[in-house]
C-alpha cells in the first residue's frame, strides 16, 4: 500500500507563506518609500509636491495596514489549518509502515507453511506443520486487522480533504477580494488627489521625456 504523499500539501503551504511574505515586503517597502519621500528637502520647497506626497503616504499606510489584516486572516484560517492536517501525516504513514512489516512477517511465515506442506508427511514434518501453521495464524490474523482498518479509513481520509479545505479556501478567496477592493478604494481616491484630470498616458510620457531632456542639456550632466 502506497504512503500517502505530502508534497502537495507542503507545496501548497509554502506558496501560500510566500504569496504572502512576497506582498508584506512590498507593502513596507511602500511604506518606507513614501516615508522617505517626506522628509525629503523638496517637499519643503514645494507646497504642491508635498501635498502629493502626503496623499501617497497615506494611501501607502492604509495598504499596508489591509495588507496586515489579509495576512492575518489567511495565517489563521489557511496557513494554520494546512500545518494541523500535515500533522496527521507522520501517525498515518506509520500506520501503513506498520501493515507492511505485518505483511512481510506474514508471507514468511505463510512460505514456511507452504515448504513443510510439501515435504512427506513425516511424524517430525508433521510437528514443524503445526508449529508454524501456530506461529502463522496470529501474524495472519494482525496483517487482516491492519489491512483491513486502512482499506476502511483511508479512502474515508482522503475523501474528507475537501471538506476539510473548503472553509480555507473560501476564507482565502474572501481575503483576496476584500483586499483588492480595498486597493481599488485607496488607489482611487489617491488618483483623485493627485492626478491631473484630462492628461492621458501618452501626454504624460511626453512630458516626462521633455523634463528628462531640459535636465540632459544642463552642462553638469553632459555626457564626457
Amino acid at each position: 500500500m502506497k504512503q500517502p504523499d505530502t508534497k502537495a500539501d507542503t507545496v501548497q503551504d509554502r506558496a501560500a507563506q510566500e504569496t504572502d511574505c512576497t506582498q508584506d515586503t512590498m507593502s513596507k517597502s511602500a511604506v518606507k518609500i513614501s516615508s522617505d519621500l517626506l522628509s525629503n528637502p523638496l517637499c519643503e520647497q514645494d507646497p504642491s509636491f508635498l501635498e502629493m506626497v502626503m496623499a501617497f503616504d497615506t494611501a501607502m499606510k492604509r495598504m499596508d495596514s489591509f495588507n496586515q489584516e489579509k495576512v492575518n486572516q489567511i495565517q489563521k484560517t489557511v496557513i494554520e489549518p494546512l500545518k494541523k492536517f500535515s500533522s496527521v501525516f507522520p501517525s498515518l504513514n506509520m500506520a501503513v509502515k506498520r501493515r507492511e512489516q505485518t505483511l512481510q512477517d506474514y508471507k514468511r511465515l505463510q512460505s514456511k507453511v507452504e515448504k513443510y506442506e510439501e515435504k512427506e508427511r513425516t511424524g517430525p514434518v508433521l510437528a514443524k506443520l503445526h508449529q508454524a501453521r501456530e506461529e502463522l495464524r496470529p501474524v495472519k490474523e494482525d496483517f487482516e486487522a491492519k489491512n483491513k482498518q486502512l482499506l476502511e479509513e483511508m479512502p474515508k481520509f482522503y475523501s474528507s480533504r475537501i471538506d476539510y479545505f473548503k472553509p480555507s479556501f473560501e476564507s482565502l478567496v474572501r481575503a483576496q477580494v476584500v483586499y483588492y477592493t480595498e486597493m481599488h478604494k485607496i488607489f482611487g481616491d489617491l488618483t483623485a488627489q493627485i492626478d491631473r484630470p484630462g492628461l492621458s498616458d501618452e501626454q504624460r510620457e511626453r512630458e516626462n521625456e521633455a523634463k528628462l531632456s531640459e535636465l540632459r542639456a544642463l552642462s553638469i550632466v553632459a555626457d564626457d
